[in-house]
């Protein structure tokens, strides 16, 4: 679905991230972990056009999207979930909803979009006229990855979902992930949480200082004596 052939991104003439090669298929949960400041960030902002690499090239279902503005990205079908949420805090849960299905005219389409989301997440049916902005941070990522769902995305990208939560949230989020993968939508789970990522998706790539160090089956970088000692304190 996705792939990303030796991009290199930079900022005033610093390179962030070099040389970076990774592919995810449909149907899959794919981790990118690694410590803050590795250039996961960066790697999320390229992929949804925020970034343009200075080389490479990144391909999606078959379209070179490498050169592509963030709102053609969301219209071929690849949805970001920003790093701290951005929501927009004075919006009702209902209107920020809305704002994610953007690019849906059909009523018809965004009545059954909110159905969907009503299911995966009760509590936004619950609290659709309160305003964002006074919920807690786990309620607030809830919202965040629903409005990204408005979109109908077939890729979605999740940047740090599990910043600043409670551990107990931390695993409600990483349920919710796998439900959403359950229901058909491919994921990139961009994650410092090494131990949840890894536990979450299929497979997972490791990134240090903007280079791929590691990458194969999640289950076997969670036995791996370098994620082990590097990541998870072991």
């Amino acid at each position: 679905m996705l792939s990303l052939n030796n991009v290199s991104v930079g900022y005033k003439g610093y390179l962030a991230v070099q040389g970076v090669s990774f592919k995810i298929s449909e149907g899959e949960i794919v981790s990118l972990i690694g410590s803050n400041g590795a250039g996961k960030s960066t790697i999320v902002k390229t992929i949804s056009g925020l970034l343009h690499p200075q080389k490479g090239e990144i391909i999606f279902k078959n379209d070179q999207i490498q050169q592509t503005p963030p709102h053609e990205i969301v219209k071929k079908g690849i949805s970001m979930i920003p790093e701290g949420r951005r929501l927009f805090g004075r919006l009702s849960v209902l209107d920020n909803l809305l704002m994610g299905a953007y690019i849906t005219k059909s009523k018809k389409e965004i009545e059954k979009s909110l159905e969907t989301i009503f299911d995966l997440f009760p509590i936004l049916k619950e609290r659709q006229k309160q305003r964002s902005q006074t919920f807690s941070g786990g309620e607030q990522q809830q919202l965040a990855i629903a409005r990204g769902l408005m979109s109908d995305p077939s890729l979605l990208v999740l940047d740090e979902p599990s910043l600043g939560l409670s551990p107990k949230l931390v695993s409600d989020i990483f349920r919710i992930v796998k439900e959403i993968n359950a229901r058909g939508v491919t994921i990139l789970l961009v994650e410092q949480n090494v131990y949840e990522a890894l536990e979450t998706s299929h497979r997972a790539y490791v990134l240090q200082t903007g280079h791929i160090v590691m990458e194969g089956q999640s289950q076997e970088l969670l036995k791996s004596d370098l994620v082990r000692q590097a990541y998870l304190g072991m």
